[in-house]
C-alpha cells in the first residue's frame, strides 16, 4: 500500500488516495497516506464495523459511508477518483497491492520450515493471490458459504458475480473475485473450500478461549476449515493458518 500511495501521480499537490474497502484495506491506505503526508478518502459501506470506521478517523482519513455492500463503496470511490484526479487504490485487484500481500508468505516460510499447506481466507482474493504466487507451499482458500466468490469462479471457469451475506461479509464481502486472484488460483491449483457461518463463529471463539487471540470473523474463516473438517490434512502434512484481521469488537467473545 505504501508503494502504491507513494507513486508519482499520488505525490502531486493535494492528491488523495481513494480506496474502496470493507475496512481493513482502507486502514492500510490511511496509514500509508498519513506517513507520506497525503490526504486519504476512504469509501466504506454503511455496514462497516464501527471499530474500523473509528480507526480510519484516528488515522486522519476522510471516511465516506455509502450503500450496504463493498460493491457500493467501490462504485462511489472509482467515480470520486475519476472526477477529482485522485489515485484509486484497489484493495485486492492491483498488482503492487497483491505483491505486498504476498510478503506474508515470504515471512511465514522464513520463520517456519517445511510448510506443506497454507490456509487463508478469501474475500476479493488479494491476500490469497499474493501468498499463492510467492509460496512454495500448497494454498487452501477458505470462504464462507455466503460469500463464495472464488468457489463460484472456479466452477464457472471465470470470475462471476455472486450474492454475499453472512457473519464475515464486512471483510470478505466482495461480490466478484479479482482477475489477478482468479488467474493465480487457476495457475497454481489453489484448493477452494467453503465453511458455514456457525463454524466461523466457533473458530473465532475457540481462538479467544484457547489462545486469547482476538480476530474478526473473516480471519477466523481460515481456521474454521480445519476445526470443522471442511479441510482435513494428511497425517504428516504441516499446515500453517494465516489469521489476518483483528479490527473487531471483542465484547461478543465471552
Amino acid at each position: 500500500m505504501r508503494s502504491t500511495a507513494s507513486s508519482p501521480p499520488t505525490r502531486a499537490a493535494n492528491s488523495t488516495a481513494a480506496p474502496a474497502s470493507g475496512g481493513n484495506a482502507g486502514l492500510a491506505v490511511a496509514h500509508a497516506a498519513r506517513s507520506l503526508d497525503i490526504p486519504a478518502t476512504v469509501y466504506v459501506p454503511q455496514t462497516a464495523p464501527a471499530v474500523k470506521v473509528a480507526k480510519l478517523h484516528d488515522l486522519g482519513a476522510t471516511v465516506v459511508q455509502v450503500g450496504r455492500e463493498y460493491a457500493d463503496a467501490y462504485e462511489s470511490a472509482t467515480k470520486f477518483a475519476a472526477e477529482g484526479g485522485s489515485l484509486f487504490v484497489h484493495p485486492y485487484d492491483q498488482a503492487d497491492v497483491v505483491a505486498g500481500q504476498g510478503t506474508v508468505a515470504l515471512e511465514l516460510e522464513d520463520q517456519v520450515s517445511d510448510v506443506d499447506t497454507i490456509i487463508v481466507s478469501v474475500g476479493g482474493g488479494g491476500l490469497m493471490a499474493g501468498i499463492a504466487a510467492a509460496a512454495d507451499a500448497r494454498v487452501v482458500a477458505v470462504e464462507p458459504v455466503g460469500c463464495p466468490t472464488l468457489h463460484k469462479a472456479l466452477d464457472a471457469g471465470e470470475p462471476v458475480d455472486v450474492q454475499v451475506t453472512g457473519v464475515a461479509v464486512d471483510s470478505l464481502g466482495a461480490r466478484r473475485i479479482g482477475d489477478i486472484a482468479f488467474e493465480v488460483a487457476s495457475r497454481t491449483s489453489v484448493h477452494s473450500v467453503l465453511v458455514p457461518d456457525d463454524a466461523i463463529v466457533e473458530a473465532r471463539r475457540w481462538l479467544w478461549r484457547e489462545h486469547r487471540f482476538v480476530v474478526e470473523h473473516g480471519a477466523a474463516c481460515a481456521l474454521a476449515a480445519l476445526l470443522s473438517g471442511a479441510y482435513t490434512p494428511e497425517e504428516d502434512e504441516r499446515v500453517a493458518v494465516v489469521l489476518c484481521g483483528a479490527n473487531t469488537d471483542p465484547s461478543d467473545l465471552a
